[in-house]
């Protein structure tokens, strides 16, 4: 073999070992960024409050005596709270997840291929909720694990996204002893503001899989029979007599912010009944929303 062709092959190798070498190095950056923010909020949970007496009783002082003690753990996540990236791509989230200037943020990012990708220890305050309620929860990003679905909002998810969505889901779950009304979508929590993850997202499924609740199709729709003794089951509950609590304390109870109304109606209608979410409640809407508002009391 000449030297020409040797000085080739091993100037090929090394611009080969580079390329992958740059491509796993991609977020290094990113990560070591990361680190040091870590750090930086691991000093401010490390810091002893300093009395009155080190402060030489400044009027802000308060502590007569430090103690400390070995009874605490660090946060634990009470919700999950399910989103769309509304955005082209994996890629394109996770760089606007890593801009400073951006301010936003979530623990978990889901591809459309199914790749989970983590962003935050489980246990850091992610910024995902923003403004938002929930019950008398104002401050949603630090009870909560904030997880993206890569999707632009006006597209099915794919099957291998919510597969991967349903692994993480029972992990969380599992691990933080999540209630099963706990697991809420963005929507949910801000009405007037936010309409992620869709209409298109599977919430029946994740009910029956034990994250979030559904309502009771059976009671909702119930079957007539005919003169042949032939069930026939009913399309609309919309003949139905009524006989629902009042629509806005059902909403509060389950959770809605109703100060807006009609946001809050939109809301649940993107959750439970995913079509016709700008219109008002109607009767089979309002057998859903009594059927629910039961499971969270």
């Amino acid at each position: 073999m000449s030297f020409q062709r040797i000085f080739s092959t091993l100037l090929f190798l090394s611009i080969s070992l580079a390329f992958i070498s740059c491509s796993k190095d991609i977020y290094r950056e990113n990560n070591k960024a990361h680190k040091k923010a870590v750090k930086e909020a691991t000093a401010t949970i490390q810091e002893i409050p300093k009395t009155k007496v080190e402060l030489d009783y400044d009027t802000l002082s308060i502590t007569d005596e430090w103690v400390g003690t070995t009874n605490f753990s660090v946060r634990k996540p009470n919700y999950v709270i399910i989103h769309h990236t509304a955005q082209d791509s994996l890629e394109q989230t996770i760089n606007t997840f890593t801009l400073t200037r951006t301010q936003v943020s979530s623990h978990y990012v889901v591809g459309r291929d199914g790749e989970i990708v983590q962003m935050l220890n489980d246990y850091l305050r992610s910024w995902h909720a923003g403004r938002g309620k929930w019950g008398n929860d104002t401050d949603l990003n630090s009870a909560s694990i904030g997880i993206e679905l890569d999707n632009i909002g006006s597209e099915p998810f794919t099957q291998a996204q919510i597969e991967s969505l349903l692994v993480l889901l029972k992990r969380l779950k599992w691990k933080y002893g999540i209630p099963t009304a706990n697991f809420i979508g963005h929507s949910d929590l801000a009405p007037s503001r936010k309409v992620d993850p869709s209409t298109y997202f599977p919430w029946k499924k994740l009910a029956e899989e034990g994250f979030g609740l559904w309502y009771d199709e059976e009671e909702v729709f119930p079957v007539l029979s005919s003169q042949n003794s032939t069930s026939i089951p009913l399309s609309t509950a919309d003949s139905l007599p009524s006989n629902t609590l009042d629509p806005v304390l059902a909403l509060r109870i389950i959770g809605y912010d109703v100060s807006d109304e009609k946001a809050a109606v939109r809301s649940f209608k993107l959750h439970f009944i995913q079509r016709d979410i700008e219109s008002p409640l109607t009767e089979t809407d309002k057998r859903i929303l009594d059927n629910l508002y039961k499971k969270y009391l």
